[in-house]
């Protein structure tokens, strides 16, 4: 008897013990979203969800203090979290404005600190103006749907965002819904006023709560840090700088290689921040393209050079811009000017510095080292005619394309390049050889 009573002690124990780890393992995982809301932050809710699941946690939890942002990464977070199948709590310590209102709501509780305020979702663009009712249409049902999934009425999740809503004893005509912190707690749109994250745990069921932060990847740090605006101005530098020192050498090749990487990472943060689109990266290597092409195809420079660093520059300066695709609505006035200016002074500086320095670097046996620099005199026997063309002087053709006034001939199922000499020459023309000049048939029609 005493020995079955001392093994069901120990079962008990054993229970219990199991039980305390269990409890004191409860984890309470918290990112902050305390930015602007945009492509960082879709993916940073996106990347704390994953590692959330991953990790197997009790509970999510969103330390917010925010005015809004973009609309379609409010929803891409609001999706998000309504996906999880982790409980989710948001902790509005300040603003939960806009989108940021959106992403609360979408939130199973929503705690906040005194003087907060929730709501102010109507769509707005960079100025603070209203945009269309489409977009506000859009918001709306968004609002409401994102109330009813959560459990909250979604009638004032509307009001947020029509200001031709009534709704009685809440708002009237021409209002929007804002909600202090005592206001959302009595309309059910807050479960509870905090000052701080750590006061919401003894709230959870099962208590021994833990908080967990959420910490960022190398890449995550490593994005943020190339949008900087001084690394990205370093990088337009280095751009601009590529480029002219490859006109200045052609063929030395490490120049525009260094502007190829240092356009690469100017693209790359922006384009994963949702600033560069898809169009504006195949602007800038049309661009480029063009340009390379004036510096090693087509001699002296002209329409493909001018066009190549138009597009660069107006690729440059796009990608610096919050448009979406097309449409700029959502742009600030004067965003278009200053980023246009910001392109303008990072292209005028490597300018400035060749013409104050360029004599002087090109000269310099670390600069010779990169390129030919030895003078090919015709005296050493070198030459660029070829001494068989010559033998065609006298000779009779056709043009197989229009002289205005170069273009080319054929001579005997040949083709060669060629000058008209005087007037245009139309394809089809008979033509014959006057001279050679350089590595080009002077001809006339016959």
């Amino acid at each position: 008897m005493k020995l079955s009573h001392h093994i069901l002690t120990l079962f008990v124990l054993a229970l219990c013990s199991i039980v305390n780890v269990h409890a004191q393992n409860k984890t309470v995982y918290q990112f902050e979203i305390h930015e602007e809301i945009g492509p960082a932050m879709s993916r940073l809710t996106e990347s704390a969800i994953k590692e959330a699941e991953e990790k197997k946690v009790d509970y999510i939890l969103i330390d917010m203090n925010t005015y809004g942002g973009l609309v379609l990464d409010g929803d891409n977070i609001r999706t998000a979290l309504l996906k999880t199948k982790i409980p989710t709590i948001v902790f509005v310590r300040n603003n939960a404005a806009s989108a940021g209102a959106l992403i609360a709501i979408a939130c199973d509780s929503i705690y906040m600190t005194p003087g907060s305020t929730i709501g102010a979702a109507s769509v707005v663009n960079g100025e603070g103006e209203l945009m269309p009712e489409k977009y506000q249409s859009y918001m709306r049902k968004k609002m409401r749907a994102t109330a009813e999934e959560t459990g909250r009425n979604p009638l004032i999740a509307e009001g947020m965002t029509d200001e031709n809503l009534v709704i009685d004893s809440i708002k009237e005509k021409g209002e929007i819904v804002t909600f202090s912190t005592k206001e959302a707690i009595k309309y059910g749109y807050c479960n509870g006023e905090v000052e701080k994250p750590e006061d919401i745990l003894p709230k959870l069921k099962g208590g021994n709560y833990k908080i967990v932060k959420h910490e960022s990847s190398f890449s995550e740090g490593l994005i943020l840090w190339l949008v900087n605006p001084a690394v990205s101005g370093v990088l337009l530098l280095l751009i601009f700088g590529g480029i002219y020192f490859e006109f200045k050498a052609p063929g030395a090749l490490l120049p525009i290689a260094l502007s190829f990487v240092a356009a690469s990472l100017y693209f790359a943060p922006l384009y994963l921040e949702g600033l560069a689109a898809n169009w504006e990266i195949l602007i800038f290597v049309a661009g480029i393209i063009l340009i390379l092409l004036e510096i090693f195809v087509i001699p002296g420079f002209g329409v493909a050079g001018i066009s190549g660093i138009v597009l660069t520059i107006s690729a440059l300066t796009l990608a610096l811009v919050r448009n979406i695709d097309f449409d700029f609505s959502f742009v600030p006035k004067g965003s278009v000017s200053t980023a246009f200016l910001t392109v303008s002074v990072a292209m005028a500086i490597p300018l400035v510095f060749i013409i104050a320095f360029g004599q002087k670097l090109f000269k310099s046996n670390r600069f010779k080292n990169m390129s030919a620099m030895a003078e090919m005199k015709s005296s050493h026997g070198y030459t660029v005619r070829d001494k068989a063309i010559e033998k065609l002087i006298g000779q009779t053709g056709t043009a197989i394309t229009n002289l205005r006034p170069s273009g080319k001939i054929e001579i005997n199922g040949e083709l060669y390049d060629s000058i008209a000499d005087g007037s245009f020459i139309i394809t089809g023309a008979a033509v014959k050889v006057i001279t050679v000049r350089s590595t080009y048939l002077v001809v006339s029609a016959v």
